[in-house]
């Protein structure tokens, strides 16, 4: 008992305030994944519970399905938009708002805003507001003011253009939240060496090049990372503004809008869902891996 107390009671109050945090973690997160994992070797079809084990058929099957090859492919066709796009704005935005010298803390507020909406309400309001078919849309109102006639809604969900929809709004979800950590990462950076460089007679754009960009390679590492990894789980903004009437353009499903309908669809195919779910955490990984190790060697340079 005294070794479970510890000295002053330390490990039992430990145990209060940490105890229900792991209780959560290991209900909620682990517990379900390792349920997915060994679901994904089995038979599931309207059940969660498992029926016939197929070993590796689940995941064969899977890599097999041309439509969740494709989803893949809009995962990639999404990154190469969202990512590069949040990591310039994000940071012209923290350089901006790094030498405004009035009311800073104003537009740090102002952009970091929009971090705390949900993406299902900022879908929906992409959808019914901005990009609304109707004349009323902030979109369609705009081009009116100028003598365009309105874009009917459907014309916006067909591609390119959905894609001018979705990455809007992830766009405006995220930007805010990326500024806020450059911010962090140039406050670090020592004034002296801006002083040496416009003793040196540099341009801001030298100074920016040689000076700023080298100082925020650990943060711009970890953005894109992050960025990279919030690409492959896009989901909320694809099923809230492209869904129309219970139909889906097949042509806009990134991995978790399509493992969504495989599941949860008609079929509640748990066991190829699973299986998917389990291939997209490996494509993940050694996403991460690969991106991590690329950044390592460029930093050894």
């Amino acid at each position: 008992m005294n070794r479970l107390l510890g000295r002053q009671n330390h490990n039992l109050w430990f145990w209060v305030f940490v105890g229900p945090f792991v209780l959560g973690l290991l209900v909620f997160i682990y517990i379900p994944i390792g349920w997915s994992v060994y679901l994904s070797f089995f038979d599931a079809y309207n059940t969660v519970t498992p029926t016939k084990f197929v070993g590796f058929g689940n995941y064969v099957t899977m890599l097999r399905d041309e439509s969740f090859r494709s989803s893949l492919g809009t995962f990639v066709v999404f990154a190469a938009f969202i990512v590069p796009t949040t990591f310039a704005l994000s940071l012209l935005t923290a350089v901006l708002v790094a030498r405004t010298r009035v009311m800073q803390t104003f537009f740090r507020s102002v952009f970091f805003l929009p971090t705390a909406c949900s993406y299902v309400v900022a879908a929906l309001i992409w959808k019914m507001s901005i990009f609304s078919g109707g004349r009323s849309g902030a979109v369609n109102a705009a081009l009116g003011s100028v003598g365009v006639d309105a874009i009917p809604f459907l014309s916006l969900t067909r591609p390119p253009w959905y894609w001018l929809v979705i990455v809007t709004a992830r766009l405006w979800l995220q930007v805010g939240f990326y500024m806020i950590l450059f911010l962090a990462a140039l406050q670090r950076i020592s004034p002296t060496l801006y002083e040496a460089a416009a003793i040196d007679g540099a341009s801001g754009w030298q100074s920016f090049r040689h000076i700023t960009l080298p100082q925020l390679r650990p943060t711009s590492a970890a953005v894109l990372l992050l960025l990279l990894i919030n690409a492959f789980q896009a989901f909320d903004e694809f099923y809230n503004i492209l869904a129309n009437f219970g139909t889906y353009p097949p042509y806009a499903r990134p991995p978790l809008v399509y493992l969504y309908y495989v599941a949860l669809g008609q079929g509640q195919d748990f066991g190829h869902g699973s299986a998917g779910a389990v291939i997209l955490t490996l494509v993940i990984v050694i996403a991460a891996l690969v991106f991590n190790r690329f950044f390592s060697l460029r930093a050894e340079d």
